[in-house]
């Protein structure tokens, strides 16, 4: 029996909030990728600062898209929010730790994944075969 055909769908008002969360959060890390693969100066002096070269600002930006298109792919969309939940938390760590900037928006956008993650939490342990 296939992974899809063990899975459970939502109702018909969680999978439209369900969908509302993956194209708000798909959005927001496709456009902080722009910022970090175009090169914008905010963004290369910001991981110049951090530390671990301009390598890591082009492997986040691309890690950003991967996992912002994977958010709309049903599919895998929990396993990609649970990524870029990591993601988030590395923003988090980078912003208080070494950037000292405002760091709250890491936070929301976090809630933000954790809600999508438990709303597909049925499909994500199918999928990782813990059901």
């Amino acid at each position: 029996m296939s992974t899809i055909a063990t899975t459970r769908s939502p109702s018909g008002k969680t999978n439209i909030l369900i969908w509302i969360l993956r194209v708000l959060m798909a959005g927001l890390f496709l456009f902080a990728a722009f910022g970090k693969l175009n090169g914008q100066p905010m963004m290369v002096q910001e991981f110049k600062v951090i530390g671990l070269g301009q390598w890591f600002r082009y492997f986040t930006g691309v890690t950003e898209v991967v996992g912002a298109l994977a958010l709309l792919a049903p599919p895998v969309s929990g396993i990609a929010a649970m990524a870029l939940l990591l993601v988030d938390i590395g923003a988090f760590i980078a912003q208080v730790a070494v950037l000292h900037v405002d760091w709250i928006h890491t936070i929301v956008v976090g809630a933000v994944l954790a809600a999508l993650i438990y709303l597909q939490r049925t499909n994500i342990r199918a999928q990782l075969g813990l059901s």
